[in-house]
This record gives structure tokens, C-alpha cells and sequence, in this order.
């Protein structure tokens, strides 16, 4: 079968043109994908499973996909933990038919953003160099860490 080949073409800084074809801009293969679920033996607060998945051996180190799990962990109790702070702001929130929303950010949503931070940062310093992919687990309805595995195109890809 033929190989279908598009070009693209940019014009350069200096006006010359540049050809690149449609393999230069494709993102790299999804080779597979892990599951981390959540841990119900404690209740149903978030807590994820610590144990570690055998299809990552080869890309990351136990102890390090451990500690952000387990980071994950104590983020998501400092997030649903009660305190006087989560009290007064239901209250507020009673006393303005919860238009006070409007104009703060409750605690929960604040540790939320904090976990976003966390996994963007794992992602750029140990996930994406290995060839992998942290999701934060909220986009997955607090259900599963998921951990998108990407192909290694430097073995057997002659390229």
C-alpha cells in the first residue's frame, strides 16, 4: 500500500519556504494506558491505591511513582479535611444564598488548584521524560490516576 505523504508549506523569517511533512507534526503514539484506582478500604474519601502498576517497571521507579501517589493522597485529605475554616465559609454561604461563590474561592477549590500544580510539575520534571502522562484525577471524576504510556519510537523505528 502507498504511503500518503502531505506537505506543508511555511514561509520562513527571511521569505524562504520550509516543507514539513504531516509525520513532523503528529504527537507521539499511545501505546497504552494504566489505571491507578481509588482505595475504599479507609471510606469513601479520595485516596488512591499505592500499589505499584507491573507495566511502569520499566519507565519509573517504584519509590518515585510511591511519593506521588502518596502526595496525591495527603492533598486530597487536606482538601476534605473539616476545620473552623470550612465551617465559617458554609455558614457565609448560608447567610448570602451562596452568592459569597461568586466572589471567593472556597478551600476546596484552592487545594484543587494546588493538586493541578502538583501533577503539571510532576508531568514536566519525571512523567514526560520517561514517556508518560499523570492526569490529574480530578478530569476522571476522582475515579482513577490515570497514566497514559506513550510508544518509544527510538527502538525499532528506524529512524
Amino acid at each position: 500500500m502507498a504511503k500518503a505523504y502531505i506537505a506543508i508549506l511555511s514561509s520562513g523569517v527571511d521569505g524562504s519556504a520550509n516543507t514539513h511533512s504531516l509525520q513532523d507534526l503528529q504527537q507521539p503514539a499511545v501505546s497504552s494506558k494504566v489505571f491507578v484506582q481509588r482505595d475504599y478500604s479507609s471510606g469513601t474519601i479520595s485516596k488512591f491505591q499505592t500499589k505499584f502498576p507491573s507495566e511502569l517497571e520499566s519507565r519509573i521507579e517504584k519509590q518515585q511513582f510511591e511519593e506521588t501517589i502518596q502526595t496525591l493522597n495527603n492533598l486530597y485529605a487536606e482538601a476534605e479535611k473539616l476545620g473552623g475554616k470550612s465551617y465559617l465559609e458554609g455558614c457565609l454561604a448560608c447567610l448570602t444564598a451562596y452568592t459569597i461563590f461568586l466572589c471567593m474561592e472556597t478551600h476546596y477549590e484552592k487545594v484543587l488548584k494546588k493538586i493541578a500544580r502538583y501533577v503539571k510539575d510532576q508531568n514536566e520534571k519525571i512523567y514526560a521524560p520517561r514517556g508518560l502522562l499523570l492526569t490529574d484525577p480530578i478530569e476522571r471524576g476522582l475515579r482513577v490516576v490515570e497514566i497514559t504510556i506513550f510508544e518509544d519510537r527510538s527502538i525499532g523505528s528506524g529512524r
